[in-house]
């Protein structure tokens, strides 16, 4: 695991700035403290840093061929590369190393740009064909690694983080047109950043850079589903699902250091754990992070799991007084507003996983291969609440509502859960997905202060459905979930929080055979009746703790409803009311009120508010 950067002078006789490369570099020294390397040939510039987990002795990056026509520099794990390296053996291919960075030097002679369909695994890499005289820069399938990239002054540079390329020395130019995304979001969606000259390299996506142009291409997609032909076979499905998970987390635990695992409270995570349990000689160790509000605690569920695989367990409390912290780690960490607070406690656990291995494998890609999230329920609810009848329908969200006034605190606050879920069922499934933003769009009219015109989440939601005709809510679901949340929220915390702490990270649920397969399973194999996680749980779910299995879904969230409350927030709340960063101050001051008195939980709203101002201010 790593970090890459890069200058391209369309200019052939313009000759790259080393001091300029090895700045672009060390500003990614977090994500490889290992080591760095450095190739400059006339126009062309790769820098690397290193995080050493395969290959120990041999592996420095940039890496060549024999005659170095190819020079390459990579981010990430070819979990294959094996089996890659046996099949190019065969192919008459002498290898010099162990590293899978090498393994991708010899696909890409052998089956040019096409290797990347070869790979499995996570990766942004920067390849330079020197014959070809051509760059190639590629990122995997679903988005684990990132990858961006900006044309300026002639020239293209990339990086694996923005500091990266801001480091270049490029203007810092706000997008503002994206706030609305933003605030409803709560990320920005790829190819968008919040910086106006600066691009997301787009999963399953490929640069081919000339002196002439850059074109970028897609090489995969999630496959083109027949709804009225998806896999239906349970046995099947069962049996092709565990097989196909059991091998993702046995090439997912090769490495040469300590590695272990994140384990929360969830089914995910633990079936992570039971089947790495079964395949290591030695206890896995866990790390787990927990909160003293019990609503979002799940520490107690996870020793569970913990105990039950005999598990090296480790664990950490977060305390509202890590706000400040947070605030500028996110800030520095993500480069742009990431309104995802999961961010926080993911940073916690990376931290304290860290102190004791340098890999670790997670849960996360469950949600989205299995369609276990709520929404999901949500959408084989809404098919079925619509055939009740109109004047049932109408009435029984305001009937469920007015009974949660009735309550206070949590009880209040689920039970309003369930109006608004009823609500959403009456409605068209783009009414829907857009009901669940964070920052409603008619409340965003009235919370943007700044001219700037705006792109509109509908808009972007109308532009996204367009590309797949994919009819049924619960795989249009599905699809978004996989090509924009996943990538662009999910997948982006856990990369920078883990990176921040030099820690690589490794997702065996997001094995593209796994998702390829179970994008194509009928929805009532995924969810019988409304049961999440079906195939989970009929699977490696009997190996789990009964608790685990009963226990309501919680999600990987922090109480910012409750910590908003404290007295201590107070003079921070003071602080963001007087300022003018093109929000609304008045309307967020009442936001605030309705939070702190509980008509509202406005908290996850609030910190994101909280990191756009602060982003503001370190752009003027």
């Amino acid at each position: 695991m790593c970090g890459i950067a890069g200058i391209f002078h369309f200019d052939t006789s313009r000759s790259v700035n080393e001091s300029l490369l090895k700045k672009m570099a060390d500003s990614l020294a977090h994500r490889g403290p290992d080591g760095e390397g450095f190739y400059i040939k006339n126009n062309i510039g790769l820098g690397h840093r290193r995080l050493s987990i395969i290959d120990l002795s041999t592996g420095d990056q940039p890496m060549f061929n024999e005659d170095k026509s190819i020079a390459i520099v990579f981010n990430g794990e070819i979990y294959n590369y094996v089996e890659l390296k046996e099949e190019l053996k065969n192919l008459g291919y002498k290898f010099f190393t162990n590293s899978d960075t090498e393994v991708i030097i010899r696909a890409y002679e052998t089956w040019g740009t096409d290797c990347q369909n070869k790979l499995n695994g996570m990766w942004a890499f920067a390849l330079w064909d020197e014959r070809k005289n051509q760059l190639f820069i590629s990122r995997d399938r679903i988005g684990e690694k990132p990858l961006f990239y900006s044309t300026h002054d002639n020239t293209l540079l990339f990086g694996s983080e923005i500091k990266s390329i801001l480091a270049y020395g490029i203007p810092k130019i706000p997008n503002l047109e994206l706030t609305e995304l933003y605030l409803t979001l709560g990320y920005i969606p790829a190819p968008y950043t919040f910086y106006k000259n600066i691009s997301k390299l787009q999963a399953g996506h490929y640069l081919i850079v000339t002196p002439n142009s850059v074109q970028e291409k897609k090489y995969w997609d999630l496959p083109e589903i027949d709804e009225e032909n998806m896999i239906s076979d349970k046995k099947l499905v069962y049996e092709t699902f565990e097989s196909l998970l059991k091998d993702s987390v046995r090439i997912r635990m090769r490495s040469d250091v300590p590695y272990g695992a994140f384990l929360s409270g969830g089914l995910d995570s633990a079936g992570i754990v039971a089947l790495m349990s079964e395949i290591s000689k030695e206890k896995v160790k866990t790390f787990t992070i927990g909160f003293k509000e019990k609503m979002f605690d799940e520490r107690k569920l996870a020793a569970m799991a913990a105990e039950k695989f005999k598990t090296d367990h480790h664990e950490y409390m977060i305390e509202p007084n890590s706000f400040d912290e947070a605030i500028k780690k996110v800030m520095h960490h993500f480069d742009e507003p990431f309104g995802d607070s999961s961010a926080l406690p993911t940073g916690k656990v990376s931290e304290i996983a860290a102190q004791k291995v340098k890999m670790v494998l997670t849960g996360d890609g469950g949600d989205e291969v299995l369609s276990g999230y709520n929404s999901n329920m949500v959408e084989k609810f809404a098919e079925q609440y619509q055939k009740l009848p109109f004047f049932l329908r109408s009435r029984l969200p305001g009937m469920v509502s007015s009974a949660g006034n009735l309550f206070k605190g949590d009880n209040r606050h689920k039970i309003k859960q369930v109006a608004r879920a009823l609500s959403f069922s009456n409605e068209t499934f783009s009414d829907r997905l857009m009901a669940k933003s964070w920052c409603k769009p008619e409340l965003v009219k009235q919370i943007i202060s700044h001219p700037e015109k705006q792109i509109k989440l509908a808009d972007f939601m109308s532009d996204f459905f367009s590309k797949y005709k994919v009819k049924h809510p619960f795989y249009q679901l599905m699809f978004f979930q996989f090509k924009v949340l996943l990538p662009d929220d999910f997948l982006t915390k856990v990369d920078r929080m883990s990176m921040a702490a030099s820690l690589e990270t490794r997702v065996p649920f997001l094995d593209h055979r796994l998702v390829e397969f179970m994008s194509r399973v009928h929805r009532d194999i995924k969810m019988e009746g409304y049961e999440r996680k079906s195939v989970l749980r009929n699977t490696i779910g009997k190996r789990l703790p009964p608790a685990l299995l009963r226990a309501p879904k919680k999600g990987f969230a922090i109480p910012l409803r409750e910590w908003f409350k404290e007295k201590s927030f107070e003079p921070k709340l003071e602080s963001l009311y007087a300022s003018d960063f093109g929000l609304n101050t008045k309307l967020i001051r009442k936001l605030a009120e309705d939070n702190n008195s509980g008509k509202e939980d406005n908290g996850n709203l609030l910190w994101m508010i909280f990191l756009l101002k602060n982003w503001m201010d370190g752009e003027r």
